[in-house]
């Protein structure tokens, strides 16, 4: 057992020997070394290897079989005998292994003893070398035990060599691993460095397109532009060629139209001769002119009718070698044509005069001889006038038509109509062009103004009864670009005045019918045209009368043997080829033209210059109320007519009669309000309802509101 520990310890100082450490060099293969070249070095042993030699026992040592044959690159003193002595003192050199173990020279104990307190040069063994080994023999180790250390040593050596091989072929397949690893990293860097090139040389290939794109649209671009510019250029020349051909088409046109001209100025002189030497003729002395003008001023009138031709006829010979006239020549003929018409109409005014002073006359005449007659008829008078008023008696007061001063007005005022119209016949029904050219001219100038009166603005209205005026004073006024006289023809101031009073009751028939409130532009124009031309103003009432008897007002009787359809006509119905036309729409007719007659009664132009009354004031209003109330009612029509005309005219005669008219107002409410419920069916109670209301309304609060519509001052400022 003790050289069992000895073992462990020899064991032990091996393991802390510096020699025994194997080294290991990675880099042996780079040097192109073995790999277990380290080992080759020698190998020395601790001084405690001696000890356990020395315990073995005495026995003499033989040279061992493996030592022998390992020892073939050791010295050749190894292979002589050891002294008796070296082992009798028990001293063990060191053994210095060469391939796989060699026996160095001993020492003697004494230096055993001092290489123990002393450290090896190089620090790794527990004891010094041998001072001088070729002073000792050498000796070969043939011990059990030594050959045993030695197996184990070779053992170990072994073990750590395979240790070693282990180590190494692990770090290889380590380094193996690392390699694959590092050559997966390597290669898929390289893929993403193959895919970044790829990348890049896409971009590169991109931004090269693109360049090539911009280059390729900066070039469309600058043939685009080089083509625009040729366009322009194109166009301008192209615009300058066609100012070129239109300033050629212009002085073509505008001689074209100095022809036109002249021959238009030639046509206008050649009719205004012709008219001039038209209107020459009537100033011939005549039978009925001779009895009603002296024979002086018949002789001054042809003279200046002469000379008037005279010089139309030098400026028409101006014009006899092929040039046009002039403008100065056709203002010298239209002058030479304007004063022929003054001096036609003075010669009519001096006819009518005369034939005023000769009416007159006659009138004062027949007056003397009317007033025998009456004083003859007075007796039968009184008896008529007495049995008429048992008759009102019976009829409670009321007539069932108008009274005989009425119906006379009535009378005189369509008997003068129809001379009117019987007067200018001629120029109604022309028989050559030049007539019924002038014929529409004129009814287009009365008619057309008529047409456009609104109320937009009061100058708007002045400048349309300026252009009124005008043309019923025997001025030129422009109508469809022409201008247009009623001094052109005889008759033209007859045909003018009735055509307008037509238009002017039309007007009121379908505008006012439509928008009452239109009633009051159209009431002051024709009020003003009446107070200048009263001959208007008694046509358009003739007019309004015969449209619309209920005006009067006359409730015509239908005489024995009048068809029912001509007797509707006279009431105031149209009847064409499809019947008689409905109630609503008659009543609607009606009740525009009274309508417009209350607006006329009470306005006046404002701008006008005559002072006095106006020429049919509110008294005719008042007159036509009361005579309305003096009549037997009629069933929806006497119900509409008093509601239209006291909602338009009742403001006015309210403020003008006061205490008088609410007095009339109470007697409707009170008495003739009964009455037209008696004579009103079941169906015509709208307008009865409608008159109720505006009496019961007006009485309660004692007032009666200004009509819609009415033109206040502010209008005649715009």
């Amino acid at each position: 057992m003790p050289a069992e520990n000895l073992r462990w310890e020899t064991l032990q100082a091996l393991k802390n020997s510096p020699k025994a450490n194997i080294t290991f060099d990675p880099y042996w293969s780079e040097r192109g070394e073995d790999i277990l070249a380290g080992c080759k070095e020698a190998l020395s042993l601790s001084s405690h290897s001696g000890v356990i030699l020395e315990r073995l026992g005495s026995l003499p040592l033989h040279k061992s079989s493996f030592l022998g044959s390992s020892s073939g690159d050791s010295s050749p003193g190894l292979s002589e005998e050891i002294p008796a002595s070296v082992s009798s003192t028990g001293s063990i050199p060191n053994i210095k292994h060469s391939g796989l173990c060699a026996a160095p020279p001993l020492r003697p104990e004494s230096e055993q003893t001092l290489g123990d307190e002393t450290t090896d040069e190089d620090g790794g063994s527990d004891a010094g070398e041998v001072s001088s080994p070729a002073s000792l023999p050498a000796i070969s180790l043939l011990s059990p035990k030594a050959m045993d250390t030695a197996g184990r040593i070779i053992r170990f050596e072994e073990e750590q060599r395979e240790k070693a091989k282990m180590a190494l072929r692990l770090r290889q397949e380590m380094q193996e691993k690392l390699v694959a690893a590092v050559a997966s990293s390597e290669s898929e860097q390289l893929k993403r460095f193959e895919e970044f090139m790829e990348l890049k040389q896409r971009q590169e290939y991109q931004s090269m397109r693109d360049m090539m794109d911009r280059e390729t649209k900066e070039s469309i671009g600058r043939q685009e532009k080089l083509k625009e510019e040729q366009r322009h250029r194109m166009k301008i020349l192209n615009l300058r060629l066609r100012e070129a051909e239109q300033q050629r088409l212009r002085e073509a046109e505008h001689e074209r139209q100095r022809q036109t001209e002249g021959r238009e100025r030639l046509r206008n002189l050649n009719t205004i001769q012709e008219e001039i030497l038209q209107l020459n003729q009537l100033l011939e002395p005549s039978t009925r002119t001779k009895a009603d003008l002296p024979p002086a001023s018949l002789s001054s009138y042809s003279s200046r009718g002469n000379q008037l031709c005279s010089q139309v006829s030098e400026v028409v010979r101006k014009t006899a070698e092929g040039e046009f006239p002039s403008v100065d020549d056709m203002t010298a003929a239209e002058r030479a044509l304007h004063e022929m018409r003054a001096l036609i109409r003075m010669m009519q005014e001096e006819t009518a005069k005369a034939q005023e002073r000769k009416k007159k006359e006659q009138q004062d005449e027949e007056e003397q001889r009317k007033k025998q007659a009456e004083l003859q008829a007075q007796q039968e008078a009184q008896k008529k006038a007495e049995q008429s008023a048992i008759e009102k008696a019976k009829r409670k007061g009321l007539q069932n038509s108008a009274e005989d001063a009425t119906l006379k007005w009535y009378k005189e005022l369509q008997a003068s109509a129809a001379q009117c119209a019987q007067s200018f016949e001629q120029l109604n029904s022309p028989k050559d062009t030049q007539t019924k050219k002038l014929k529409l001219e004129l009814q287009k100038a009365a008619s057309i103004p008529v047409s456009q009166i609104s109320s937009n603005s009061g100058s708007q209205l002045r400048e349309i009864f300026d252009k009124i005026d005008k043309l019923l004073s025997g001025r030129a006024v422009m109508s469809g670009g022409r201008s247009v006289s009623t001094s052109q023809h005889p008759q033209g101031l007859d045909f003018v005045s009735y055509k307008l009073a037509e238009k002017f009751v039309k007007q009121g028939e379908e505008e006012v019918a439509s928008h009452h409130e239109a009633a009051f532009p159209i009431a002051v124009v024709a009020s003003g045209v009446w107070e200048l031309h009263p001959r208007v103003g008694e046509l358009f009432l003739a007019h309004l009368h015969k449209k619309c008897p209920y005006a009067v007002p006359h409730y015509p009787p239908m005489k024995e043997g009048t068809p029912v359809e001509e007797y509707q006509r006279i009431l105031g119905y149209r009847v064409d080829d499809s019947g008689v036309e409905g109630q609503d729409s008659f009543l609607k007719r009606m009740s525009g033209m009274i309508r417009l007659y209350a607006a006329v009664i009470q306005l006046r132009w404002p701008y006008g210059s005559k002072q006095g009354p106006s020429p049919h004031g509110l008294n005719h209003g008042w007159r036509w109320l009361a005579q309305m109330l003096n009549m037997e009612p009629l069933a929806d029509i006497t119900a509409t007519l008093l509601f239209d005309f006291l909602e338009v005219c009742g403001n006015a005669l309210m403020k003008q009669y006061q205490g008088q008219f609410w007095k009339l107002i109470l007697l409707v409410k009170e008495d003739y309000f009964q009455r037209i419920e008696a004579v009103t069916s079941t169906g015509q109670m709208g307008s009865v309802i409608r008159l109720k209301q505006f009496l019961e309304t007006s009485l309660q609060s004692r007032q009666i509101s200004p009509p819609k519509g009415q033109l206040s001052s502010s209008f005649w400022r715009s």
